[in-house]
């Protein structure tokens, strides 16, 4: 088996075949991957089967497929998983092809994606969604704001909201998720990303960042906003929906990776769905 890390070149022998398995999974992303390679220690395993092997955040070892594991010889995957300790991420619907007998699999809530309607972000309807709805009216009514596509030549008005974003955590820029996202802007075009700037009184003042995961899903991998301006990150989300073709039912705003300010965050908007992602692991 010849092993790799994960790097630039791999993009042309892994970024169609990721889009193939068209999973909603947020992992499932060759920008993803590269953007957090480090993080994760990926490397790219070339055997009968092209494979991405890994480690999560609380330190165990995985194989990532790179193609529908239902096409999978599970015989061969058997060998796979003496070496690691799970395969990960497993959609929900692929489980009933491991045998209850032979494997096991569990879940954890800080990696599960939060998914949204499309349809509900762009309008904020219903009860639960009404403080959203009065903080976006309040950044509309109070600022002069317009909405442009992310753009090479808006670059510098980017990366000034992120070194303004980055002030306010209070934490190196190693610790938060600074250094993928600046990556993200420099290797914009390289790792097909698409994206939003949003200004307010003629200032930069918040951007997105994402990619489409499946055919009706829109995975958003950063938001980030100076929150002197209040109300802009309900703004953001909104009007991006939005403008999103209409055959995106869902956007995906990947995991909170158990940390309580995202968790309370990503809740606070009542997503449609929580995408579970499975460990299968052998029974020893």
């Amino acid at each position: 088996m010849r092993a790799e890390k994960l790097d630039l070149r791999h993009k042309d022998l892994l970024f169609e075949r990721l889009k193939g398995v068209k999973t909603p999974i947020s992992e499932y992303s060759f920008a993803n991957l590269y953007l957090f390679r480090h993080t994760h220690h990926y490397e790219v395993l070339f055997n009968k089967e092209l494979l991405v092997r890994g480690r999560t955040y609380d330190g165990h070892t995985y194989l990532m497929p790179t193609i529908d594991v239902n096409d999978l010889d599970i015989e061969y995957v058997k060998g796979l998983l003496r070496e690691v300790d799970f395969l990960f991420p497993i959609p929900e619907e692929r489980l009933s092809l491991f045998d209850p007998d032979e494997f096991k699999a569990s879940w954890l809530e800080g990696e599960m994606d939060y998914v949204y309607s499309v349809e509900k972000m762009s309008t904020y309807s219903g009860r639960r969604l009404h403080s959203k709805r009065n903080l976006l009216h309040r950044f509309t009514s109070r600022y002069r704001h317009e909405a442009l596509p992310l753009t090479k030549d808006r670059m510098d008005d980017v990366l000034f909201i992120l070194d303004k974003w980055q002030e306010t955590q209070g934490q190196r820029a190693g610790v938060a998720d600074y250094v993928p996202c600046r990556e993200a802007l420099e290797l914009y075009d390289d790792l097909v990303l698409c994206g939003g700037i949003y200004y307010a009184e003629g200032e930069p003042a918040g951007f997105l960042i994402g990619e489409e995961i499946n055919d009706e899903t829109f995975v958003l991998h950063f938001a980030k906003a100076r929150m002197e301006f209040k109300g802009v990150y309900q703004y953001i989300f909104n009007n991006f929906a939005g403008l999103l073709p209409r055959e995106y039912k869902y956007l995906n705003f990947e995991p909170d990776l158990d940390i309580e300010a995202l968790r309370h965050a990503k809740e606070s908007y009542f997503p449609e769905f929580k995408l579970k992602k499975y460990r299968v692991a052998l029974k020893r």
